[in-house]
């Protein structure tokens, strides 16, 4: 029986989901957490070799799992975090720590691109569908040409995350489309690396990977520094997509009409398109995902961070507790609203200096208002940017939702009330692993597209929007984007 297993390297943690081809089951599934390093404020940082040790661990317990059953590994496909950035040396060595998406380090740099430089700041977003904003590898370079020129010149290659371990295993500097169209650094119409953004960033075409589809699959040859995975000759390796576009794909939502809602540390909304579209003002991100299916929305920073800074902070109280506290309170806070900008924002502001607040604070207003209007806040703002996109794409009809959130009835029946559109659950909440199997059906020959692919996916929960509940956020909202307009 064919077997197969779906690597999801997030920030927080690292997890691998193992199916058969029918997807009948789940044979194993195994997860392990991740260390963020922040070595000074702004800065958001991974060790490569903790990285590759979580990795092994996981494909380890997995291999165990499935051994137990009578299964073994046979096919491998990877669903990685976006926009990190690590030097190396020729041989694949990482010469320092890997950069995350949160790191806002090269804010300056992505400045100049959205104003000083605006032409060439168009040129590239219209070229590569990528947002300026510090996150991106494209502004992560400029700053590293300006602030450290020293590992700049010593490193052979930059990459990600997904090229570290994909070197590891392969011995290739290989890219996916996927992964490479969110660098900043990706011409999607000509699958070439932009030369219009390495010259801004500072660096040439050999330092980066051969960008590959993301169905591209390699044999797997064990080498001495790869036989700790347990992985057995032969095993096909797919070089699989983005967090974002797999989520999509992992959740069934490739049909004009269906959005994706992801909350999980940070959050986004995505819909699926069949070809590149851009936003006038460069406000939504446009990815590769496969031939003729993009993925187009756009992420927030503020996200389960915000449940997190409530519970630990705000009423230091566990999660339950402050979920519980939140039900008591009316739809709309009794008029308390919160811009929930506790770390800068991407989408729809992509500004990394704006931050957060409270409005329309009055003495009726109780701890409960304070917590409601935090989970209000966050999915205000996703509806904020949700509106760009039905600009572009025409109006969801019904949303999929995942990502930690999900775990929450409360917020999922917040999100459908104040959408006014069914919100489906995945029966898996796994949607990154899920999307990378489904990916491999296709490499593999199992299914021939990917809308045959997402036919596959299960459904758990219908949570139904409530009409007067509805009308109540709809009000909100207006005064939530009035606030939001004047930031």
């Amino acid at each position: 029986m064919n077997c197969f297993v779906g690597v999801d390297v997030g920030t927080t943690n690292i997890k691998a989901l193992a199916m058969p081809s029918d997807l009948s089951q789940i044979l194993a599934h195994a997860s392990t957490p991740l260390t963020t390093i922040t070595p000074q404020h702004g800065y958001a940082e991974q060790d490569p070799a903790e990285i590759w040790s979580a990795f092994v661990q996981v494909i380890t317990e997995v291999n165990k799992e499935l051994a137990q059953g009578g299964h073994a590994i046979t096919h491998v496909a990877f669903c990685t975090a976006m926009h990190s950035l690590l030097p190396m040396d020729a041989d694949g060595s990482p010469l320092g720590n890997a950069i995350l998406w949160s790191d806002n380090r090269a804010e300056e740099q992505a400045n100049a691109l959205r104003s000083t430089e605006t032409d060439l700041g168009k040129a590239i977003y219209a070229e590569t569908g990528t947002p300026l904003h510090p996150m991106i590898p494209l502004c992560k370079l400029a700053w590293m040409r300006e602030n450290d020129p020293r590992v700049l010149r010593r490193t052979s290659h930059f990459g990600s995350i997904k090229e570290f371990l994909w070197h590891k295993l392969t011995g290739e500097f290989d890219v996916d489309y996927s992964i490479a169209t969110a660098t900043g650094l990706f011409n999607e119409r000509k699958r070439d690396w932009s030369e219009l953004a390495m010259n801004f960033a500072g660096i040439r075409a050999d330092q980066l990977s051969t960008p590959v589809s993301t169905t591209h699959t390699r044999s797997f040859q064990p080498r001495p520094e790869t036989a700790d995975t347990g992985l057995q000759e032969g095993v096909s390796l797919i070089i699989g997509a983005s967090d974002g576009c797999l989520a999509n794909l992992g959740a069934g939502a490739i049909k004009k009409g269906t959005a994706t809602l992801t909350i999980g540390t940070s959050g986004a909304i995505r819909q699926t398109v069949r070809k590149p579209l851009r936003d006038a003002e460069a406000r939504l991100f446009c990815y590769y995902l496969d031939e003729g299916y993009y993925v187009v929305g756009g992420p927030t920073n503020n996200g389960g961070n915000v449940l997190e800074w409530v519970t630990e902070k705000l009423t230091e109280q566990d999660t339950d507790a402050v979920l519980a506290e939140a039900a008591t309170v009316p739809p709309g806070s009794d008029g308390l609203l919160f811009l929930p900008y506790l770390q800068g924002e991407r989408a729809p502001l992509w500004n990394a200096s704006v931050r957060g607040a409270y409005l329309h604070v009055d003495w009726l207003h109780t701890r409960a208002h304070f917590v409601r209007a935090a989970l209000e806040g966050v999915l205000f703002n996703l509806l904020s940017i949700n509106e760009l996109l039905t600009h572009h794409t025409g109006p969801a009809r019904v949303i999929h939702a995942n990502g930690g959130f999900a775990q929450s009835d409360l917020w999922v029946q917040m999100l459908a009330d104040m959408a006014g559109v069914p919100v489906r659950l995945n029966a898996s909440n796994e949607s990154g692993s899920m999307g990378a199997i489904l990916l491999t059906m296709k490499a593999s020959g199992v299914v021939k597209t990917l809308d045959e692919a997402a036919e596959r996916v299960a459904f758990g929960t219908t949570f139904q929007p409530d009409l007067d509940r509805h009308t109540i956020y709809r009000k909100a909202f207006a005064k939530w984007e009035e606030a939001q307009k004047k930031l």
